[in-house]
């Protein structure tokens, strides 16, 4: 996609951080902006600030957990701008940080429920209606450094981040056909709140087993406040779109790290020598049971 002019943009978390970041580029490059977030007023804030600038926009609160709310703000965006979006951005997300050893079935629920569960909700809600309106668009979700890497002190989070990078490849290679690319976001760093979400965890979800206090999100806020401006992220976003790129680390420093964990994966592969006949073998399998898969789905669709 070249041309943003006109375009429907949904984001999830859209009412400040990455996604108000993403609002105003893309509104700035002339697309529509549906922001969805769990926080009315914060909503109000940033629709005032968007028109401001002479950006469309409408605001929509939204639990990105609950699917029937997704359901009637696909709905509303229909209403309101006559199509659904070609644009989908899932930027929600939230994190809470302690050993993984003391991590609790509260704070899995939470944490991989938005982070993991809110992009489903996302994408089994508008994919279908993307590709009915037959119309070209791009998807893009922000997952983390952490889901590129274990983390003893995030784990739930990291293991929900590594869900999304896989699940948007897959959605990748399914959507191509469909004139509908897909992007993942993989940031080390931004200026952002999301220091605060542990102020928005619902009551359900208590019984952390992680520290959460004043001094925790003080210290939060320390080290995101030294992260990328949203609006920096977002203009990376806006060239991986144009350029129609899977994988978007804006993050230099991180290419050794990343470097030295994949290669210790490949490394771990057995070299073709030790096995060649057993690995001919399962190859050969593979590739038939994936033709056959084909040759199915082709057939249930005619």
């Amino acid at each position: 996609m070249q041309d943003f002019n006109g375009q429907i943009a949904f984001i999830t978390g859209g009412a400040s951080g990455a996604g108000l970041g993403q609002a105003q580029v893309f509104g700035r490059a002339g697309a529509r902006i549906v922001i969805a977030d769990v926080r009315a007023e914060a909503i109000e804030t940033a629709l005032a600030a968007l028109a401001g600038e002479g950006i469309t926009a409408h605001g929509i609160v939204l639990d990105i957990m609950d699917r029937e709310a997704y359901a009637r703000a696909a709905d509303e965006v229909e209403q309101v701008f006559g199509a659904p979006p070609t644009l989908l951005f899932n930027t929600a997300g939230v994190n809470s940080f302690g050993p993984v050893e003391k991590t609790t079935y509260a704070d899995f629920d939470w944490i991989v429920g938005v982070n993991l569960g809110g992009v489903i909700n996302g994408m089994v809600t508008f994919v279908p209606r993307m590709i009915a309106a037959g119309k070209p668009g791009h998807i893009v979700t922000v997952s983390s450094m952490g889901g590129l890497q274990g983390s003893a002190i995030a784990a739930p989070y990291s293991a929900a981040k590594a869900a999304v990078v896989n699940l948007m490849e897959s959605y990748r290679a399914g959507l191509a056909q469909y004139g509908i690319g897909v992007s993942v976001v993989c940031p080390a760093n931004i200026k952002t709140n999301i220091a605060e979400a542990s102020r928005l965890r619902p009551a359900q979800f208590a019984g952390s087993g992680y520290v959460e206090n004043e001094a925790s999100i003080a210290s939060l806020h320390s080290i995101h406040a030294h992260g990328m401006e949203p609006i920096e992220l977002a203009e990376h976003v806006k060239a991986a779109i144009e350029q129609n790129q899977l994988y978007v680390i804006p993050y230099p420093e991180a290419k050794e790290q990343l470097r030295r964990h994949y290669d210790e994966i490949v490394d771990a592969v057995l070299p073709m020598e030790a096995d060649p006949e057993g690995a001919r073998k399962r190859t050969e399998a593979l590739r038939n049971w994936a033709a056959d898969r084909a040759r199915v789905f082709q057939k249930s669709e005619g």
